[in-house]
């Protein structure tokens, strides 16, 4: 049951209230001056406090102070006949909840209640309906997709009820959970029938890593425009749904896309071919130097500024540019610190913090706690992005009137069932796809290229090839399978075919003047 603390000189003319609001399933507990009210929060708890502004003795707001320290979280309504603004600006700024002007009415005081104390119920019923209506419709959706801009719209379709469902206590979540295992199990089934021909007909295929810089970048640089290209390694739409509002305080967004990572979704492929403009294949044909095999134990991601000039330069042109990749926060200060002397129409920066907290979660009792799941993740990210130089990177890019492009090379996606799989000792270690020779496995639910080169992917060796995990599935190994399968389940993981991997963000601003 609902409990009011009615704190008033005139209680007594207030019965009438008082009863309707008991009869309404409320227990109202009530004072007739500021000291009683203090004493009455001290003893007990209250779900709300309806304060006269005007009691003889201590004033509304000298009460209003005491019930704060007493109960920090308890919203507290100032009931006043005063219409003065320095009172007004008083009872905010002592952080009252709401305030009403005498002579109020009940259905006033019922909104209230409404608006303060029920909210939560009311938002949940609506947002469990709104669910339950649509749920019907994305099922639809998910059943007769056949393009992969129908899949891009699926995705927008789940983030957006997975972020409105995700403070509510409601079962619609598991629904939604089942809902969106429906669609990546049907997504995986599509990108196997698809992909082999968007290599087939290159002409044909939808937006991928390597068209990036022709399609969205140079088309801005040769209009003139000055231009930040920000690429958040493992940063998924829904983190970018999240973190949106804080931008939006700099940026006005122009466009709000996706588009699809290649295959693997792992770092060496997809972010060395945005950089390149190539297929991983053809930077290894092209420039060995560049390319890193995976068995290498040097850094796969080494010469991404070296790949952007290539790509300048087989493009013809001529910008310059510059290139910081920010792994810690204190080279990310000395980043806002030399902007001011960028005369670059292109500016390229790297940010690897989701990429470490995703590794960090994984090897870390403590980070699985905290990014529990999705909405949990998302939380994390948005802390980081709060709280971090990051967003003051972003300020700063507004401030110096750049245009800004944000995207990443992939996504990653929680895994959560175990699939065996058996090659030999050459084979890599990513959890979501494997390449080698002789791999073996049983799961009917993975997508085997045993001609990697027709897919634009390096073969170490003549008989390689790659298998790719779908949907929340995982690769273990024979030895220890247990072990493992136990130590990498609910872990976020990246490298084989899902929504969450695949479908990425490609979004563009504008500074606000």
């Amino acid at each position: 049951m609902t409990t009011i603390l009615w704190a008033d000189d005139e209680i007594d003319l207030l019965r009438p209230y008082i009863i309707f609001l008991q009869e309404k399933g409320y227990e109202v507990v009530t004072a007739n001056n500021g000291s009683d009210a203090i004493d009455l929060c001290r003893e007990q708890q209250f779900d709300i406090v309806f304060l006269d502004e005007n009691m003889p003795g201590l004033s509304g707001l000298e009460t209003l102070t005491e019930i704060k320290i007493a109960q920090p979280a308890l919203p507290v309504v100032m009931i006043t006949k005063s219409e003065e603004e320095n009172i007004m600006d008083m009872a905010i700024g002592e952080k009252i909840a709401d305030y009403l002007i005498k002579p109020v009415n009940p259905n006033q005081i019922l909104l209230t209640l409404k608006k303060h104390i029920h909210q939560r119920e009311i938002v949940q019923e609506h947002t469990d309906t709104g669910y339950r209506q649509e749920f019907s419709d994305i099922s639809y959706m998910i059943d007769t997709a056949t393009t992969l801009d129908e899949w891009m719209a699926i995705h927008r379709t789940l983030v957006r009820w997975d972020l409105e469902l995700q403070s509510t206590d409601s079962g619609m979540k598991e629904m939604l959970a089942m809902q969106r295992t429906q669609a990546n199990k049907a997504f995986s089934k599509f990108i196997v029938k698809n992909y082999p021909q968007w290599f087939h007909d290159p002409q044909q295929r939808p937006l991928l890593s390597p068209d990036i810089f022709k399609t969205k970048l140079f088309p801005l640089l040769d209009n003139g425009d000055k231009l930040f290209f920000v690429v958040i390694d493992n940063f998924r739409y829904d983190q970018w749904k999240v973190i949106q509002p804080l931008l939006s305080e700099f940026f006005t967004v122009t466009e709000d896309r996706m588009f699809c990572s290649i295959l693997p979704t792992a770092t060496q492929y997809a972010r060395n071919s945005i950089f390149s403009g190539l297929m991983p294949l053809q930077i290894q044909e092209m420039f060995p130097d560049y390319w890193v095999e995976e068995e290498d134990e040097e850094g796969k991601n080494l010469k991404e500024k070296e790949l952007i000039q290539t790509q300048l330069d087989r493009f013809r042109k001529r910008y310059q540019y510059t290139y910081n990749k920010i792994n810690e926060s204190d080279y990310c200060e000395k980043v806002i610190q030399k902007m001011k002397g960028f005369q670059s129409p292109l500016n390229v920066v790297v940010i690897n913090f989701i990429d470490m907290l995703s590794h960090s979660r994984t090897e870390s009792k403590m980070m699985r706690e905290l990014a529990s799941d999705e909405a949990a993740y998302r939380s994390l990210t948005l802390s980081w992005f709060q709280h971090s130089p990051t967003l003051r990177l972003f300020r700063r890019i507004a401030e110096l009137g750049y245009k800004l492009v944000l995207t990443t090379d992939h996504g990653t996606v929680r895994v959560e069932n175990p699939v065996l799989i058996i090659g030999d000792k050459n084979t890599n270690t990513n959890l979501r796809y494997k390449v080698g020779k002789s791999l073996s496995c049983k799961s009917k639910d993975v997508f085997t290229m045993e001609n990697p080169k027709q897919f634009g992917l390096p073969a170490p060796n003549v008989s390689s090839s790659y298998v790719y995990c779908t949907g929340s599935d995982f690769f273990g190994y024979p030895n220890n399978f247990n072990y493992y399968a136990q130590y990498y389940r609910d872990t976020f993981q990246h490298g084989g075919i899902s929504m969450e991997e695949m479908l990425v963000p490609l979004i563009t601003m504008e500074p606000k003047k």
